[in-house]
């Protein structure tokens, strides 16, 4: 037997109920002789009369009452199914990820944990570190939201924009230039070794590209994945770090550090937050986003505090 339209059984439910037809009609919005007409396809679906007239009623059959309590169970979850989303942080259960840079997971990270371990108590939450990489395989990968530094949002992917700043030299408080009120000059600039965070994507290749327009190059002496090393190295030698500004005002408060304008054109970094479309609509992701996008934003543009 062919699954029969949901409709019917909905008639055949208020038909139990008043064991009238007009009556049936007037709760349905529809004409009575569509009642019968449906009455008629339900007796051959369930090749039982379901009802039989007395008088001016109709008394169902032995068949029909066996199926009140299923039909109303069944309308019941076909309900449900149609109620619109509800979302409630407090209750929501399961687990996200989180994928950024190093920056990101050390500074930022764990305000995000405090935030959702009060309002969403019952979430998971993980950290994996993003690589430029994944972005063709977001759909299949299991991180909900994506932290990064990019021209625009990427083909495929839904996002919105953090925010903006330059990149500049960042050097030790003790560093010979570092107290001099003199703009950094290119010769200044290569003159001294520089250290490189290649964790996490492209960050600084412009520089080599300006420097070459301009006949020069650096030497960059160490490399290393995280900002917190690359720190570190500058902070206890003479080496140069060419990061973004938000970041180098930030770790101005962990590190014996200083910074200054780039001696040549520095290219628009731009921030966004990224996650794949199926996450478009749903309530839970629209509520973590808003919160992560607010505490991101909050952290970039501490710097013109």
């Amino acid at each position: 037997m062919s699954v029969p339209n949901l409709n019917l059984l909905r008639t055949l439910h208020v038909l139990l109920d008043e064991c009238h037809v007009t009556r049936t009609a007037e709760r349905l919005h529809i004409t009575q002789s569509a009642v019968s007409r449906q009455l008629t396809q339900l007796r051959e679906i369930f090749s039982d009369p379901l009802f039989v007239r007395e008088g001016n009623r109709l008394l169902p059959t032995p068949r029909a009452l066996s199926l009140q309590d299923k039909i109303t169970s069944l309308l019941t979850d076909c309900d449900l199914v149609f109620e619109p989303e509800q979302f409630s942080p407090h209750n929501w259960r399961g687990k996200i990820v989180l994928s950024s840079s190093d920056y990101v997971a050390q500074y930022i990270f764990p305000d995000i944990v405090e935030l959702l371990t009060l309002h969403a108590p019952l979430l998971d939450v993980s950290y994996q570190l993003w690589s430029p990489s994944y972005t063709d395989q977001l759909a299949d990968l299991d991180i909900q939201l994506v932290s990064t530094m990019a021209p625009n949002i990427p083909a495929g992917l839904s996002g919105i924009q953090i925010g903006s700043d330059r990149a500049v030299c960042v050097m030790s408080a003790t560093h010979p230039l570092a107290n001099t009120k003199l703009d950094l000059t290119v010769q200044n600039f290569v003159a001294y070794n520089h250290v490189s965070v290649n964790g996490g994507g492209d960050k600084d290749s412009f520089v080599d590209v300006e420097l070459r327009t301009l006949g020069c190059r650096r030497h960059i002496q160490t490399t290393v994945p995280f900002f917190g090393s690359a720190l570190s190295i500058v902070s206890r030698t003479e080496m140069f770090l060419v990061i973004p500004e938000h970041i180098a005002v930030t770790m101005q408060d962990f590190y014996n550090i200083v910074y200054k304008p780039l001696p040549f054109p520095s290219v628009l970094n731009q921030y966004w937050l990224l996650w794949h479309p199926k996450y478009n609509n749903e309530l839970s992701h629209q509520w973590l986003r808003e919160h992560v996008l607010t505490l991101m934003k909050n952290s970039l543009y501490s710097m013109g505090q």
